[in-house]
């Protein structure tokens, strides 16, 4: 019960912190929006996504891990379609310029939008659980 609470909490500060990062991301109605987002966020991904790793092992031994993105992406779909206050749309990256390092602005379509957003929710989610532990 603790790790559930747990995750409820992890997944809705992260939903809280991705719309701030992605641009276009973007999540309404308050923190009930994050809080239902976060119950929905741990259900799915401890009930459907080891389903979709079973069903997806060829393609993740294949791509070597690569597609367990995309299934982290259907999630993300899913959660868009169970909670209406999360809105993922396309959205245009301005570019990035750092110390010499630069990254010119494209455009993310629809799925692109959902494989970021999946892939920094990820990263935000293990970030925070490797400063907590």
């Amino acid at each position: 019960m603790k790790s559930i609470v747990r995750n409820i909490i992890l997944y809705s500060g992260s939903l809280f912190i991705l719309p701030n990062i992605v641009g276009g991301v973007h999540i309404s109605g308050g923190i009930w929006t994050y809080l239902f987002g976060g119950i929905m966020l741990t259900f799915m991904m401890t009930i459907i996504k080891p389903i979709l790793n079973v069903i997806s092992f060829p393609f993740n031994l294949i791509t070597l891990g690569f597609f367990s993105i995309f299934t982290n992406a259907f999630i993300l779909y899913l959660l868009t379609i169970f909670v209406s206050g999360i809105i993922i749309r396309p959205y245009k990256f301005n570019g990035l310029d750092f110390l010499g390092f630069v990254i010119p602005g494209f455009m993310f379509n629809t799925l692109f939008a959902f494989l970021a957003a999946s892939v920094i929710l990820s990263a935000i989610v293990t970030l925070i659980k490797w400063i907590i532990e």
